[in-house]
């Protein structure tokens, strides 16, 4: 069941369209001053309200989850029927982090315990706001010790739907820029995430997953109309490939692309890109924002998806006499 739109906005915040597309800055939690002004009240019939939400992690954990909780609050007095959060948001993106902020991720809400609160409050947002909720990626330990980079996903019911363990550790050495091995202390998943919804198949997959087309190809063999990427693009590959991957994907698959950031934290060691991205079939960007605390919001159809593969037939037109992807 998807949820309703609230009707009563408070007026004011500034607000950027594109076409059915709007970036708010969010409230309650950003140093800038901003205005108020409304969305529409009504989305067009077959429709679903994205909300990206780009806000700040820092060394609190309370603190992010609270700041989590007010952006979900926001997006859904918006009318959001998805929202999703960033990669790592209650944790610094920090390896030596990781294992100090893991927690247990049960694989059904009613074995929820005390040492998985970043879990409890997803859970309890989602059935609170009835509403499907990608929960970004937080750090997950496993009984066995091993630390992931974890997303999971809720549907309105506060049920636990699909979980994502990030498939592509980032390992990267660009001399004089920036060196980071997300497998000093990450272990990586194996498993292709894909989810039903009332509005569309989605898949789920986290930051440099997004580099490998295969892993994105194979989702949409699944029957995903939306690709959604929580991420935490850096200064160095952020300007460079954050969009340009986004694209890509959306082009190569004829699908909805969005990816999430977290806002960019100054006092922070690893400084993220931001710009929260939402991407067309066409390989549009349709919106997207800057570095600081703000939502993207955007009204799609995902029946739009089948009119741009009827029109260029590719999943129709593989060699698999030439090449295959098993």
């Amino acid at each position: 069941m998807l949820s309703r739109f609230s009707r009563g906005l408070t007026r004011g915040l500034r607000k950027m369209r594109f076409n059915n597309i709007f970036v708010l800055p969010t409230v309650g939690f950003v140093s800038a001053a901003a205005s108020l002004d409304s969305l529409p009240e009504a989305k067009k019939q077959g429709t679903v309200r994205l909300a990206l939400c780009q806000i700040l992690c820092g060394e609190d954990k309370k603190v992010n989850i609270a700041n989590a909780g007010k952006a979900i609050s926001e997006a859904c007095s918006n009318g959001a029927d998805l929202v999703i959060l960033p990669e790592c948001w209650n944790s610094p993106y920090d390896t030596s982090c990781f294992p100090v902020y893991a927690e247990p991720i049960p694989s059904a809400a009613r074995e929820i315990s005390a040492e998985s609160p970043s879990t409890e409050f997803l859970v309890n947002a989602a059935r609170k706001n009835n509403i499907y909720l990608i929960g970004g990626s937080i750090p997950e330990k496993d009984s066995t010790g091993k630390v992931f980079n974890t997303c999971i996903v809720i549907n309105p019911e506060g049920d636990i739907i699909a979980k994502h363990r990030k498939v592509h550790l980032f390992d990267i050495d660009v001399p004089g820029k920036i060196t980071f091995k997300e497998s000093d202390t990450l272990s990586p998943g194996n498993t292709v995430t894909t989810f039903p919804t009332p509005f569309g198949v989605v898949g789920v997959a986290i930051c440099y997953d997004i580099r490998f087309p295969e892993l994105s190809m194979l989702m949409r063999r699944a029957g995903a109309s939306l690709l959604v990427y929580p991420g935490a693009f850096n200064m160095t590959t952020g300007p460079a490939h954050w969009e340009l991957l986004q694209r890509a994907r959306a082009v190569d698959n004829q699908c909805f692309v969005a990816a999430v950031s977290p806002a960019r934290n100054p006092s922070s060691s690893y400084q993220a890109w931001g710009h929260s991205t939402l991407v067309s079939p066409w390989g549009k960007v349709i919106a997207t924002t800057d570095h600081k605390s703000s939502i993207v919001y955007g009204d799609i159809d995902l029946s739009e998806v089948e009119s741009v593969r009827e029109g260029i037939p590719v999943s129709m037109q593989k060699r698999d006499d030439v090449y295959m992807l098993n």
